[in-house]
């Protein structure tokens, strides 16, 4: 029997009939791999093997989308990034690193839904899934559970059991008998993958993956698996805290910039319904460094505590760290405050650090980080019942942030009583529960705030 090799891209997927050097289509050195091939057309999720139908062209506005429903879980945070609950017939695929709670999410979700679903572990046994769910006290009358890894047998039990949810953990340990080769191999990975659209598509039955990602941060595989899924969810967070967050990277059916939060403990992963609450400090000592900054993931706003450290570098060369904050950005916020407003920070080691272990981008966040730096250098502390939201230009002038009235409402409901902003937004003229302070450039902070 003669055995056909072809080479892999294992950045990109892409196949080459010969090694070479560089990959042709994403241009990746030293990434081709040679495989085994099997050319085999069968499909192995079609037991019975039954004729498909060619689909045949609709003009645009004949198609019917009333009937499309979504499956509602029990958990809104999911709901809300999914962006309304999970689309039947979808493919979701969700990556984190190793320990952070994926496989509990999944199960608590498929516990917790009211009709049949299939948990499938390619990574875990039976016994220890039932131990993990006695533990955390889960409801197991419509949840399944099939420890396998062979695509041909996973496919079999769901045509004898007809689940409305499947859940694959993980992709990488799957396996098709189609394709010579291991397991987490970039073919495998693909008809693996193809073959789990294909019965989602055709049978209506949402399929959900666990991914495992690299030590770059990346979902282990091809990157065209990311593209041939429909959702692309990442489940953030950092081991040492009790913090995830859920994030959608990619999402066919809803908006990419929700976020769901999450409190982790030993009963399981729980929705945090108040995140602000959460990220701020309750404690009602006023101390030097702290401020709280409001910002909006999606449309949900958030308030957080930003924490500064500034002490005089005991090396030769000051220090720049910076927690759940762009360390680049941490650098320009450090040059204008010198620049623009006097402040001699080159021989300071300057530490900044978001409670919770939480990471945003979002620059409305510059005043918060400004006004901790500041209270550190001079070691008087910012009234607790104050709050920041704008953005620090390169000039020094403190510009516009988007979504401003629905930071002050937030801010308003956690009881502030006082909000600095930049004099270029807009403000709702019924925002009166909150005193509205208006910046134009960040030299003004000192004279409000440190007078």
């Amino acid at each position: 029997m003669l055995i056909k090799t072809s080479f892999f891209c294992n950045n990109c997927g892409a196949q080459h009939s010969k090694w070479q050097g560089q990959c042709n289509s994403c241009k990746e050195w030293n990434t081709l791999e040679e495989e085994v091939i099997n050319t085999k057309k069968e499909k192995e999720w079609n037991v019975k093997s039954n004729h498909k139908k060619s689909n045949k062209s609709i003009q645009l506005k004949k198609i019917d989308i009333e009937d499309e429903s979504r499956i509602l879980t029990f958990d809104k945070e999911i709901n809300r990034v999914l962006g309304g609950g999970i689309v039947p017939g979808s493919l979701i695929l969700i990556g984190g690193e190793p320990g952070v709670g994926k496989s509990t999410l999944l199960l608590q979700t498929a516990t917790s839904l009211p009709f049949k679903t299939l948990y499938v572990s390619g990574e875990e046994s039976q016994k220890q899934i039932k131990i993990r769910a006695t533990r955390m006290g889960l409801k197991e009358d419509n949840s399944y559970i099939l420890s396998e890894t062979s695509l041909k047998n996973i496919f079999y039990e769901i045509n004898k059991l007809n689940p409305r949810l499947v859940i694959i953990d993980s992709i990488q340990t799957l396996q098709s008998d189609l394709i010579d080769g291991s397991a987490g191999t970039v073919s495998q990975i693909k008809q693996t993958t193809n073959e789990l659209i294909e019965f989602a598509k055709e049978t209506n039955i949402p399929v959900i993956l666990v991914g495992h990602i690299t030590k770059d941060g990346q979902i282990a595989g091809p990157k065209i698996l990311e593209h041939m899924v429909d959702t692309v969810l990442s489940f953030e967070g950092d081991r040492n805290h009790i913090y995830r967050i859920l994030r959608a990277q990619k999402n066919r059916f809803g908006a990419t910039d929700e976020i769901g939060i999450y409190e982790m403990n030993s009963n399981g992963i729980n929705p945090v319904s108040n995140p602000s609450a959460f990220l701020m400090n309750v404690n009602e000592t006023n101390l030097s460094g702290q401020a709280i900054g409001v910002t909006v993931e999606g449309i949900r706003p958030l308030l957080l505590e930003v924490q500064a450290l500034v002490s005089s570098a005991v090396y030769g060369t000051p220090q720049r760290s910076s927690t759940g904050f762009n360390a680049k950005r941490l650098n320009m916020l450090l040059a204008v405050l010198e620049k623009r407003a006097g402040f001699s920070l080159g021989t300071k080691d300057v530490f900044i650090n978001f409670t919770g272990g939480i990471s945003v981008n979002d620059p409305a966040l510059d005043l918060a980080v400004v006004a901790s730096i500041l209270s550190s250098y001079f070691e008087i502390s910012i009234g607790k019942n104050i709050c920041f939201a704008a953005e620090v230009g390169l000039s020094g002038e403190l510009r516009a942030v988007s979504k401003i009235n629905t930071r002050i409402k937030e801010a308003a409901k956690l009881g502030f009583k006082s909000m600095l902003i930049s004099k270029f937004n807009k403000v709702d003229s019924n925002n009166s529960k909150i005193k509205i302070t208006f910046i134009e450039k960040i030299e003004d902070i000192i004279s409000i705030l440190f007078k």
